[in-house]
């Protein structure tokens, strides 16, 4: 049976692993960590959780493991299973099709879902199976000190008063991207690294387009570009879409999922995309909230963990959000670590093993998402046609083509059909 906390505040070291962040990442990892018997909590520092940021899409490599984690049918019925990705230049032109998930052939689909609907998916099989106290909120880790024993962290509350430090034997940092465990095992890391493009993102009440559960990504940066899917179905048919547009500007703000964005800094690049398929504009402005987001990562780093600490997901590799691989990584990183961890009664040696594993791996995907996402379908049409609308894509560029750099990115981040055969 796995492993139970009793119901104090701090159970004893030897039977808990600390995870420190209740996002994807965090819950994820503590739903595996319970599937494989090993007692753990989740601290955050939000006294509530609420059902915050916008879309998210979860490739096939990554619902392979939440289908095995019995999540499949909730995830179904929260988000929408995306049966292709649809690639366009700025004038509705259709460039490249392809389908997705179960429709391209994998075991396992692709979704599409509202980040907040993810969350509370597994917040609530965290709870039902943990136990009510498993997530503690109102606690924010702010470091922590080790021994040969274990692991001690600090927390402070709301308001920034201290609150009791808890005891474990692993402290995993799934605190994102402001990360304060990353900050103290490097504490000399320069700046995130800004790409010169700046986003913004909404969620539009609409009728379904294309496919009703089509992917669309069209245009590119110099002129504007915009990715768009639905991530739920509504009563009458209606669907919930998010939208992200990406323009080149030389300006930006700190990185925050939640800043509130301001329609007219960016509507004017996209006011002449009417298209048969999608009015783009009159869906951006039905937003009731435009989020703002500067295209930013960190260069991968050179470790990740210091004897029983150890980093996952956006707080060990931040990338920026193209490829759809964000979630998808660190629940891959949870995958792993879960894996390690069950494998040996060492949890120093287990860190050191999820590491080799992981930080390579997501190193590749960090530097693709820069220069080799799936996006660079349309800036690779953009360039051969000086941004001009074509007679036939065929004369611009052949499909075994774009589809050769489809693959070459499913490659490198994992989710290839020949990679995901010979998975765990």
């Amino acid at each position: 049976m796995p492993q139970r906390f009793p119901d104090s505040a701090s159970p004893p070291a030897e039977e808990q692993v600390l995870i420190v962040g209740a996002g994807i990442a965090g819950l994820v990892l503590a739903l595996e960590l319970h599937d494989a018997g090993i007692g753990c909590r989740v601290y955050e520092a939000v006294p509530d959780l609420g059902a915050l940021g916008v879309g998210i899409n979860l490739l096939p490599h990554s619902t392979r493991v939440l289908h095995r984690l019995g999540l499949g049918d909730a995830l179904a019925e929260a988000g929408v299973v995306t049966m292709e990705s649809v690639f366009f230049n700025r004038f509705g032109q259709l460039i490249y099709r392809e389908p997705s998930g179960r429709y391209a052939g994998y075991e396992h689909p692709q979704y599409s879902i509202h980040r907040g609907d993810l969350q509370a998916v597994l917040l609530a099989a965290v709870r039902e199976r943990l136990g009510a106290d498993a997530v503690v909120l109102g606690h924010r880790c702010v470091g922590a000190e080790q021994d040969e024993n274990g692991v001690t962290a600090r927390f402070t509350g709301p308001g920034g008063e201290p609150l009791p430090s808890v005891r474990g034997r692993v402290l995993v940092g799934c605190d994102g991207i402001h990360s304060a465990l990353r900050k103290q095992l490097h504490p000399d890391e320069g700046e995130p690294r800004y790409s010169g493009i700046n986003m913004w993102r909404g969620v539009s009440v609409g009728r379904p387009f294309l496919s009703g559960a089509s992917m669309v990504r069209a245009g590119w940066i110099d002129r504007g570009k915009l990715v768009a899917y639905p991530i739920r179905n509504l009563p009458g048919g209606d669907q919930l879409v998010n939208w992200v547009v990406e323009i080149q500007t030389p300006h930006h703000l700190r990185r925050d999922w939640n800043r509130r964005g301001e329609l007219e800094d960016f509507i004017g690049h996209f006011e002449d995309w009417h298209f048969d398929w999608l009015d783009a504009p009159a869906m951006m402005r039905a937003s009731e909230t435009v989020l703002e987001y500067p295209m930013v990562d960190q260069d991968p780093l050179d470790h990740w963990s210091e004897g029983r600490i150890t980093l996952l997901g956006d707080a060990a590799h931040p990338m920026v959000p193209r490829g759809s691989n964000g979630a998808g990584q660190a629940i891959l990183d949870a995958e792993a670590l879960r894996h390690h961890l069950s494998g040996t009664g060492d949890p120093v040696a287990a860190l050191r093993a999820y590491e080799a594993e992981r930080l390579p791996a997501t190193a590749r995907v960090v530097l693709a998402n820069r220069s080799v996402p799936p996006d660079v379908i349309i800036r690779e049409v953009w360039e051969r046609t000086g941004d001009r609308p074509f007679e036939s894509i065929d004369d611009v560029i052949k499909a075994e083509e774009l589809a050769a750099m489809s693959q070459r990115y499913k490659e490198i981040a994992g989710y290839s059909a020949e990679a995901l055969r010979g998975g765990r």
